[in-house]
């Protein structure tokens, strides 16, 4: 197998740019810094291109290698023929391979080994060539009975001569496809309650059946945890008598044979003994790993959107985080997340302290000068909510708030970085305060939490966690890469996640800014310690240093190509401090004016006079941007650079340190709430989707619970996923179709 040539048609790639991206994979680049500052060589492939085509680089790889150790193993056998060898090199998926090395395979002691060692193999083989159509096959039996070798009688040589036919079909790698692939698409996932009688969430899958190749993901990791907690017996269910017919079919090669019926026994205990079991394994695992692969997905898409997050510049916030008993944890907050004040209130229950909670508001509300008041989502939320929102009321005051996710909050408060970061805070004051800083920007707090505890996902304790945790960290570091971080205020956490950049080196760079003062240059990235050039070049790119001695390093241009962005801004006649002064917003009309080809000078039509030759001169003059793509590519000739780096470099120049996250959907800001009770059917109102599943959308409407938008409710067009239509953190407008009171859920629709 060409590995290159396989992933160009898969990707639908030249040749020549899978090759020079294997080639950078290989060198031991990150794949943000391939995506950003190697787009010549990958012919602009995306970060997730880039990882899709690395996971299968991997695979590949992996599968040539199996292939050659299998073909070692079975030449050592002495049993390796042309046509194995052949099929091996052939094999497409490793499955393939396994399944033409499973005859081969050393296993342990079984049936059909110890019925060869008592000898009978030649008899099994005289039973499978299917020769004898006249005799007796007790007869043929009889030679092999010994006592010695536990062979007392005719029965026991027969039965053993069944056991290692039964072996040699359950070994047969086209036979074991064939089962496979029948099994996939006549097979039917069946559960049942373990106790019938008991109430639990899983008693619609008390009697349930559903086809293999039909089941949703959500269902099967649903069924895979009521499994586990022992709330349902599972299975996968084929028609046993279509099986032993295709095994049949495919064993007996002479029906006259006095065998045949033997070998129609043989058949069914192939399967049933040795084959089904397996098999049902195989599905059930291929279920999972479809459904966690899919979980996975769906996890890493919410968690780049509520990452992506736009921050929320100028808030001077007051954080609560709700609670009962122990009261409400409140951080005081300025515009850079730096702790003013802490304190605790107790609004509700038991305590239900309304008089002194806001006392204590207004008094921060004077003191701080606050505009925005954050509340965590956790309990007894939707109750300070209400003494939020009466309190703003009452006092007339021009602040707004609204409800952060909480989910992880009390994970990071409670770990050893919160501890290092804050050591002379308690635990619940840390977690106040993540909370603000997740509105002041979400990106930065949210590092700091092991991912999969963020919450926006489907089951994610359920599924592969070292396969969930790989993807989330793909995310995180794709996600940091794109923002870019300063390299004068970001935490370890965050510099971690910058491409070549691990946690080790990410302290060392805290350790020299506290040391030596803030950076003021990219190159002195070089002078702390355990950063070398190979790590330089990997990370330079994503470092930004808003006030430093080159204004280029306050933007993604890469220090690798400062002298070309130099040599274009001194041909342009454009001061390299205008980059400070917001951006040089004509640059690209500068290029098309010096680099574009020149317009033709209309000619005067000598056919029309008057009025009409007049208006023919003062047609609208052509866009000055219309040659600006020549332009770029003569520019870029002259420079020595490619044209799809100099594109991203002129459109740094035009807006410096531009920020992606502001093209996401804002926070929303409430100063109003409402209750359970106030909900009626037919009410239309905004919310904020908190959650993307399988199924649908779960949507903050300002009550306790979220509500469900049910995938059907989402579009009236047909869309294969939610997220085909709706992403973490977009605003949407929904109407009311369902209130169950007594599970407190509620049904809507964005069919408006």
């Amino acid at each position: 197998m060409n590995i290159i040539e396989t992933l160009a048609g898969e990707f639908n790639l030249r040749v020549q740019q899978v090759e020079s991206t294997v080639a950078l994979i290989d060198e031991g680049n990150t794949i943000p810094f391939i995506a950003r500052y190697r787009k010549e060589a990958t012919g602009g492939m995306d970060d997730v291109t880039l990882r899709d085509l690395d996971e299968r680089l991997t695979y590949l790889r992996n599968l040539e290698e199996r292939k050659e150790e299998v073909i070692r193993l079975i030449e050592e056998q002495g049993k390796l023929t042309g046509e194995l060898r052949k099929k091996i090199k052939e094999a497409q998926v490793l499955q393939r391979v396994e399944d033409l090395y499973k005859p081969y395979k050393q296993k342990k002691a079984t049936r059909a080994s110890k019925a060869k060692e008592r000898g009978l193999e030649p008899l099994a083989l005289t039973f499978w060539a299917q020769e004898a159509e006249n005799g007796c096959i007790e007869e043929l039996a009889e030679p092999f009975v010994n006592e010695e070798k536990e062979v007392p009688d005719v029965k026991a040589a027969i039965s053993g001569a069944m056991d290692i036919m039964a072996e040699m079909i359950s070994d047969d790698p086209e036979l074991v496809a064939e089962v496979r692939e029948k099994t996939q698409n006549t097979g039917v996932l069946l559960t049942e309650a373990v106790d019938a009688e008991e109430k639990t969430v899983y008693e619609m899958y008390y009697e349930y059946g559903e086809a293999v190749k039909k089941i949703p993901n959500h269902r099967i990791l649903a069924i895979n945890r009521g499994e586990k907690e022992k709330k349902l017996k599972v299975k996968v269910s084929v028609p046993a008598e279509d099986m032993q017919q295709l095994l049949e079919n495919a064993v007996i090669t002479n029906e006259k044979s006095i065998f045949t019926e033997l070998l129609k026994d043989t058949a069914a205990d192939a399967y049933k003994r040795l084959m089904a079991p397996s098999i049902e394994r195989e599905m059930r695992n291929m279920l999972t790993d479809r459904a966690e692969q899919e979980a996975v997905k769906v996890f890493a898409k919410n968690t780049e959107k509520l990452l992506m997050v736009p921050p929320v510049k100028g808030a001077r916030i007051i954080s609560i985080d709700p609670g009962y008993r122990t009261g409400c944890k409140v951080a005081v907050l300025n515009e850079t997340g730096k702790l003013l004040a802490y304190t605790t209130v107790y609004p509700t229950q038991p305590k239900h302290d309304i008089a002194g909670t806001e006392a204590t508001l207004k008094k921060l509300v004077d003191k701080y000068r606050i505009n925005v008041i954050v509340i965590g989502n956790g309990t007894g939320s939707r109750e300070t909510e209400e003494v939020v929102a009466d309190f703003i009321k009452k006092n007339k005051l021009d602040i707004s708030y609204t409800i952060v996710n909480e989910a992880g909050a009390s994970v990071y408060s409670a770990s050893k970085l919160a501890t290092e970061e804050y050591p002379d805070l308690d635990v619940t004051t840390r977690g106040a305060m993540s909370l603000g800083r997740r509105l002041q920007d979400p990106l930065a707090e949210l590092v700091k939490i092991p991912t999969k505890s963020i919450g926006v996902g489907q089951y994610q304790h359920d599924i592969n966690q070292g396969l969930l945790e790989s993807a989330l960290d793909h995310v995180v570091e794709d996600c940091v890469n794109r923002v870019g971080v300063d390299l004068n205020t970001a935490s370890p956490s965050l510099l971690s996640h910058v491409a070549g950049i691990n946690m080790g080196i990410a302290k060392n760079i805290v350790a020299y800014r506290e040391e030596q003062g803030a950076f003021t240059d990219r190159k002195e990235l070089k002078k702390v310690a355990k950063l070398g050039e190979k790590t330089f070049k990997q990370c330079a790119g994503f470092m930004r240093i808003s006030d430093g001695k080159n204004p280029l390093d306050a933007t993604s241009v890469h220090p690798e190509s400062y002298k070309a962005a130099e040599a274009m801004l001194s041909r342009l006649a454009i001061d390299k401090k205008e980059i400070l002064r917001g951006g040089a917003a004509d640059i690209e009309e500068k290029i098309s004016q010096l680099y574009g080809e020149a317009e033709k000078p209309k000619k005067l039509d000598t056919r029309k006079k008057g009025l009409a030759a007049l208006a023919e001169l003062n047609k609208p003059k052509e866009n000055p941007k219309k040659n600006l793509g020549k332009a770029i590519e003569k520019l870029s000739l002259e420079l020595e650079v490619g044209s799809m780096t100099l594109k991203d470099i002129i459109e740094e120049m035009k807006k410096p340190g531009r920020d992606p996250r502001e093209d996401a959907p804002t926070v929303v800001f409430r100063n109003d709430v409402r209750s359970f009770d106030d909900l009626k059917i037919g009410m239309e109102m905004m919310g904020t989707v908190r959650n993307v599943v399988d199924f649908g959308a779960f949507v903050d409407i300002g009550v306790k619970n979220d509500g469900l938008v049910h995938i059907s409710e989402i579009s009236n067009k047909y869309i294969k996923h939610p997220m085909d239509a709706v992403s973490v953190g977009d605003t949407v407008k929904v109407k009311i179709i369902k209130i169950d009171e007594e599970k407190q859920k509620i049904g809507l629709t964005m069919k408006l």
